[in-house]
């Protein structure tokens, strides 16, 4: 297989996962107990966790104790928390779509962190996602809870920093993406317990639909898809890993007019239209090596072509 054909492989299977995070809008209202965003987040989390940490038989040495702690509260617990509350209170579409402001983030950082170069098609795409976005917030609908919107934007900013610092931080030597994965997951989860418990504490009494939803979320929702997102991260340009974050808008998007017969009106549907094009823009653009630059001539070469000396004009002096 050809460069071009891993990266459409890897592209298709990283952007499984956000495919998969945009059923969590319809699980949550249709299949779990409402108002329990932490117990959600909980559930969803520290199961995955312990289970990728029995599978991989490998726990964190050194530095990646604090790491593992800083990336699974970032990924996965502050966002998890931040995402339910989004789902609770904003439509699935509209929940997701607040969260395509995380590539804006990502652009930022990635170019503070790890000194990627920014370029004109990305401040583009990230003008694009803006606009949707602004787009869809300011839209006449009922149903735009403002603690919802802020919790969305919050959700974004909180992966999104986790995100460049699992590519800048990368994995340690010999440990495998299965137990790197279960120390985020198991971390979030641990940060998530003692607040649940304090807040929301334990139902008395959880359904048979309520624990299938639960599995759902943790079994899919976590354990394969952040799998799936991480081997990706790992793989393709951070810029064009977010980016494929917009399959979750469309996802949910689609759920909500297929199940819950929710709908958009016009200006949000630009809006949607706006933010998906977006991604299209930066997944022509991330992957094209920068533009070479002709190196700088030597300075014994200039002499020598002063002094009459015979000096060899290569294509990259010209």
């Amino acid at each position: 297989m050809n460069g071009r054909g891993r990266i459409a492989v890897d592209s298709l299977l990283t952007a499984l996962a956000p495919v998969v995070w945009g059923s969590t809008y319809l699980v949550t209202t249709e299949f779990l107990p409402p108002d329990r965003p932490l117990l959600a987040s909980l559930a969803r989390a520290l199961p995955a966790g312990l289970i990728l940490l029995a599978l991989s038989r490998t726990l964190p040495t050194g530095v990646w104790w604090w790491r593992s702690l800083v990336l699974g509260t970032l990924n996965i617990g502050a966002f998890f928390y931040l995402l339910f509350v989004a789902a609770y209170l904003l439509p699935g579409g509209v929940a997701a779509l607040v969260l395509t402001i995380q590539p804006v983030i990502v652009l930022a950082l990635s170019s503070l962190l790890l000194s990627e170069r920014i370029r004109p098609a990305h401040l583009l795409a990230c003008l694009l996602g803006a606009v949707g976005v602004g787009l869809l917030v300011v839209g006449p609908e009922a149903a735009l809870d403002p603690i919802g919107v802020l919790a969305g934007v919050a959700a974004a900013i909180s992966m999104g920093t986790g995100l460049v610092l699992t590519k800048r931080w990368g994995r340690p030597e010999g440990v495998g993406l299965l137990g790197v994965t279960g120390w985020q997951l198991t971390a979030g989860g641990m940060v998530l317990l003692p607040v649940t418990l304090l807040v929301e504490g334990v139902p008395s009494t959880i359904s048979a639909v309520e624990l299938a939803g639960f599995a759902y979320m943790s079994l899919i929702c976590a354990l394969l898809s952040y799998v799936l997102w991480f081997r990706g991260l790992e793989r393709l340009p951070t810029l064009a890993v977010s980016f494929l974050s917009f399959a979750s808008p469309v996802t949910a998007t689609l759920l909500g007019y297929l199940v819950l017969h929710e709908t958009l009106t016009p200006i949000q549907g630009a809006g949607a239209a706006a933010a998906i094009g977006a991604v299209l823009l930066v997944q022509l653009t991330a992957h094209r090596p920068p533009p070479r630059r002709a190196p700088k001539r030597r300075a014994s070469s200039v002499v020598g072509a002063r002094s009459g000396g015979f000096r060899d004009e290569s294509p990259h002096d010209l």
